[in-house]
């Protein structure tokens, strides 16, 4: 299977988008909007034209700059799903399929059961189902590259989890150059065999997502792949380090830091306790409970600065509400220090 490989920079209304990377398999592109995820597609698929760079597929070039090749979009083998799916509304299901590759739209309309919808027009259908059509017909064109705009972002908390893993078994199927971008880190970690962090036309990291969350390049990089983020002053102190925050909590880690730093925590490595623990082994940060909510079949709560995530059952059996003090504790070792 040939690789997609670009290295371009294209101007944007407030920055240069410069990129340099190669896909084999699953690629996601995260950021906030206006991060330039979506030109990255664009620059890919030939609906944008960069002042430099490079695009191709093993030894297929479709775009060359120096060389003045610019090859058309209709010339590349790309299979392109919009954010919202861009289907003609006119058309049925399977005209919308068949409206990109007329021989394969029966195979595609059973491969992702939607062939009883095969009359049926977009207004007609659920997200989950249009959603379908559009990767059917993304399809249809026989790619040999994927490209995927904000693939879940249409859809509601319910459908959406249903979805991402349906989507997640057909990519591995599929095996091709897939290059994803969106907004929401959980959505890229399920998806993609490594993700990168774009911001304002930069690539802040590229690792797979147990890389990012283990080791985190900077704080906008630990942030967005949702950590606590606090602020402090540290000072290395033996065989750790210590941190003074600007809230006046003293924490300490086992990375190695000094001068202003970024403290990491990731809600799942803090525990909650509604007494002090009397354990030097572990940070603890005591707060106002100001938020108690469930995530899919678990509680977050807000603890003075820090967010952790606990079971139901823990969240009941420590009476968590609103308004209440409780203390948030996690160990040395599972703080990270970065630079800000």
């Amino acid at each position: 299977m040939a690789a997609l490989g670009l290295d371009f920079t294209l101007p944007l209304r407030d920055f240069e988008l410069t990129l340099a990377l190669d896909v084999e398999r699953t690629v996601a592109l995260v950021g906030p909007s206006g991060a330039g995820k979506t030109s990255v597609l664009r620059v890919i698929a030939g609906l944008a034209r960069p002042v430099r760079g490079r695009v191709v597929l093993g030894d297929d070039v479709w775009l060359d700059t120096s060389r003045r090749i610019s090859r058309l979009p209709e010339e590349r083998r790309v299979g392109l799903v919009f954010q919202e799916y861009a289907l003609f509304p006119h058309l049925s299901v399977r005209r919308n399929v068949a409206y990109a590759g007329r021989e394969r739209a029966p195979e595609l309309l059973e491969r992702f059961a939607i062939a009883h919808l095969a009359d049926a027009r977009p207004a007609d259908l659920s997200g989950g189902e249009r959603q379908r059509v559009a990767l059917a017909r993304a399809l249809a064109r026989d790619p040999a590259v994927l490209l995927l705009d904000e693939p879940l972002a249409a859809l509601d908390a319910h459908t959406k989890s249903q979805v991402r893993g349906e989507l997640r078994e057909l990519l591995r199927e599929l095996a091709l150059p897939t290059l994803l971008v969106t907004h929401d880190y959980e959505d890229a970690a399920a998806l993609a065999d490594e993700v990168g962090v774009l911001v304002d036309g930069s690539l802040r990291q590229l690792a797979s997502p147990a890389e990012l969350v283990a080791r985190p390049r900077d704080a906008f990089v630990a942030s967005f792949t949702g950590a606590n983020l606090l602020y402090g002053s540290a000072v290395r102190s033996g065989d750790v380090t210590e941190v003074r925050l600007s809230t006046g909590e003293q924490l300490f880690s086992t990375d190695d830091a000094a001068g202003e730093v970024g403290v990491v925590v990731y809600p799942w490595d803090v525990s909650v306790a509604r007494e002090h623990a009397d354990d030097s082994a572990l940070n603890v940060v005591r707060g106002e409970i100001g938020s108690v909510f469930e995530v899919a079949n678990r509680v977050r709560v807000r603890i003075g600065p820090v967010t952790a995530e606990v079971t139901a059952s823990s969240a009941g059996r420590l009476e968590l509400e609103k308004g209440g003090i409780a203390y948030a504790t996690f160990k040395a070792t599972g703080t990270r220090l970065v630079p800000l």
